[in-house]
């Protein structure tokens, strides 16, 4: 694998590792293998145990500040006082948008935050002779790059996801994709929105699918889905949280069980709406048909998958308009074999093809998701044309290297475009650079 990425790429992120963030783990490890030289920045301290197994396999060293205490004060003080240093210009300038932001910005707390956080990175980026910055998320870790951006010169660039992109206000995201040398999504859904909020930057939008590892997920061999022996099994893996829709599919499940249909249905998963679930699930008389699994390693899951005869998840958008992009475990399911029935929500219907390569439900829908659900009980046959052309979809367009070849390519693209001089002057294409008037 030839690597194009010259110099070493800081990756920023909220949290890392993080168990629900394996397309993330997955994409650096792919950038690695395809030779870049990463380097991450958690925002936060790592999430306790359990980890996948893969973050053992990433070479990445890691820098994240102190958390808390008179360590934390002095380990940004001295990242502070570099940049002042080395480039009082740029520091001055983004002080002056930090002043106008939080002014501005209903946290303003937050905005001082990421502010503290994009000077620990514009001087670890100078130290290390980073000469590009990635963040994953529109939100924390945007704000905080955009920062060292202003601070250091070091262009940046984000992938937006979902929550993120939605929830963040659209005039706040315009401002940081404008200043970025490029935004990557995950959805053809999202690419659309973030083109229209852009206007005249709209080229900037790349879409960058999360990729699949298609080597981890052999599909099941002359094993077809849904003729195991009753009761079958049906599979559901996302956070305990609104937005994955487990209350419908709860529902549904009880519809299939006043039809006598014989299954049982694993919740895999953890967060703040489990007592509500088990009541939900103690009201409808499902215990022992239905069961909160809580969180698995990646590894654990991968197992679990093999056992399923259905993968179901029911996505909707909330209230505040907080949605999925496309699960990565759907697509996991797909790979290995999986049949899948999930609702026309933002891009899911780019995987799952009604009729084609899984079937649809209307969000916010039980009736329409139990009849989903018990034509690919009931009809073993459709179940696995189904899934077979799933898998053919994921080797068009979601396999791992092809997706991150193309991120690879566009980082590599931003360093061609520009320099800074180890020294970390305040220049760009051999020219001063002057603190941007816009943001």
């Amino acid at each position: 694998m030839n690597a194009k990425v010259r110099r070493p790429v800081a990756y920023v992120m909220k949290r890392y590792p993080r168990l629900t963030e394996t397309f993330i783990l997955n994409e650096i490890r792919a950038m690695e293998r395809l030779g870049a030289k990463i380097n991450i920045f958690s925002l936060l301290p790592p999430e306790p145990p359990p980890h996948h197994p893969m973050v053992a396999q990433v070479q990445a060293p890691i820098h994240s500040p102190v958390a808390t205490g008179f360590g934390k004060w002095t380990c940004l003080a001295r990242a502070h006082g570099h940049m002042l240093a080395s480039s009082p210009l740029r520091y001055a300038g983004a002080v002056s948008r930090a002043i106008v932001w939080s002014a501005l910005s209903p946290t303003p707390l937050s905005v001082w935050k990421q502010f503290g956080r994009g000077a620990y990175i514009a001087s670890t980026c100078r130290r290390s002779g980073i000469l590009h910055i990635h963040a994953h998320f529109a939100n924390a870790p945007a704000a905080s790059a955009r920062f060292a951006n202003l601070m250091s010169g070091i262009p940046y660039s984000f992938t937006t996801h979902a929550k993120d992109l939605y929830l963040t206000p659209p005039h706040v995201i315009r401002k940081r994709a404008r200043a970025a040398t490029f935004v990557a999504t995950c959805t053809d859904y999202n690419a659309r929105y973030l083109r229209d909020l852009l206007g005249d930057d709209a080229d900037k939008v790349h879409l960058v699918y999360h990729g699949i590892d298609l080597s981890q997920f052999s599909p099941r061999a002359e094993q077809s889905a849904c003729t195991s022996t009753p009761p079958k099994l049906v599979l559901s893996v996302g956070r305990l949280v609104e937005k994955k829709g487990h209350d419908d599919l709860i529902a549904a499940c009880a519809m299939l069980l006043r039809k006598g249909l014989d299954f049982r249905c694993m919740i895999v998963g953890e967060g703040p709406l489990r007592s509500a679930l088990a009541a939900q699930i103690d009201e409808l008389g499902l215990i022992g048909v239905v069961t909160l699994e809580g969180a698995m390693t990646h590894a654990e899951l991968v197992a679990l998958y093999r056992h399923a005869d259905v993968f179901a998840l029911a996505p909707r958008i909330t209230d505040d308009g907080d949605r999925d992009g496309i699960p990565n475990v759907i697509a996991e399911a797909m790979a290995t074999g999986v049949p899948v029935v999930s609702t026309d929500v933002s891009g899911i219907p780019e995987l799952v093809v009604h009729e084609q390569t899984g079937l649809l439900a209307q969000p916010s829908n039980p009736v329409s998701f139990a009849n989903a659900l018990e034509r690919l009980l009931v009809d073993p046959k459709q179940a696995v044309s189904l899934a077979q052309a799933a898998r053919h979809r994921l080797e068009q367009d979601f396999d791992l290297w092809t997706t991150t070849r193309r991120l690879h390519a566009l980082i590599d693209d931003c360093h061609a475009c520009g320099d800074v001089h180890a020294n970390g002057a305040d220049v760009v294409n051999g020219k001063a650079s002057p603190v941007e008037a816009g943001s």
